[in-house]
């Protein structure tokens, strides 16, 4: 779609929002349908579907064995990795990592590490020498907007259902099912949209293009692990914190639909 076209489109947007409506006739806090579907991928030790309206993800995890951190010594390692390839849209071309694709890899990957929801001791081989090695990888098949919640919600899935390899004689068994990862918690993003003075909840495409501003949530069973805000725009205190404790609903909510 071409600049004049988005700018049209824009326009409506903020017209819907300022009258507390959006285009595709939903509530301001309801997100589109949302369809979860773990191990997806059937030679994955761990993987899962998610789709948010037509935003469709697939998220894997793929391990291997390596030296920890120095600062660290007796935890394993987790390493988030995105693709926004042209099959998601046309608007994601071949080549180094966009500035949006390391955004989300960073969001997504920090919701989970901070949450301690997993716990990184077990992952650990032989202190110092060895420790397991967890890649997370999310693949956009469309992108219909709101990509945190998402892969999050794909890559919390995945871990859920997912097993390490089974590990002998310093051989990785990548087809044979080990120990359950360790997942303590099930960490859940929540992105809202600012539009004008609105705020509204899992920003559709045309959504994310017309916002001024930008905010998610990420929680566990607990409380907050991370925020991340994006756009031009601000968030007053009063909203933060309003839209912080409409995230805990929403994530208790995402959390029952994880099968």
């Amino acid at each position: 779609m071409g600049n004049l076209s988005w700018n049209v489109k824009s326009k409506y947007i903020h017209q819907l929002a300022e009258k507390g409506e959006r285009q595709d006739k939903r509530d301001m806090y309801k997100y589109r349908e949302i369809d979860i579907e773990p191990n997806y991928i059937d030679n994955a030790l761990g993987s899962a579907r998610v789709k948010i309206g037509e935003t469709d993800i697939v998220a894997g995890l793929s391990f291997d064995v390596g030296d920890p951190y120095s600062d660290s010594p007796d935890k394993g390692v987790i390493i988030t990795n995105n693709e926004l390839g042209p099959i998601a849209s046309p608007e994601f071309e071949s080549g180094p990592p966009r500035e949006d694709s390391i955004e989300l890899s960073r969001v997504v990957d920090r919701g989970i590490r901070e949450s301690g929801a997993l716990d990184l001791k077990e992952l650990c081989i032989e202190e110092r020498e060895k420790v397991w090695l967890i890649f997370l990888d999310i693949h956009i098949l469309d992108y219909n907007g709101n990509l945190f919640d998402a892969s999050e919600l794909a890559l919390t899935t995945a871990l859920k259902h997912g097993h390490l390899p089974k590990y002998e004689d310093e051989k990785i068994h990548h087809k044979e099912e080990g120990e359950k990862i360790p997942l303590k918690k099930l960490p859940i993003e929540n992105t809202f949209a600012k539009i004008g003075d609105k705020i509204m909840l899992d920003p559709c495409l045309e959504e994310e293009k017309s916002l001024d501003a930008r905010i998610t949530f990420s929680t566990t069973e607990d409380g907050l692990c991370a925020v991340q805000k994006g756009g031009s725009g601000s968030f007053t205190q009063e909203e933060v914190m309003k839209h912080l404790e409409k995230s805990f609903d929403h994530a208790e909510e995402l959390r029952k639909q994880i099968p």
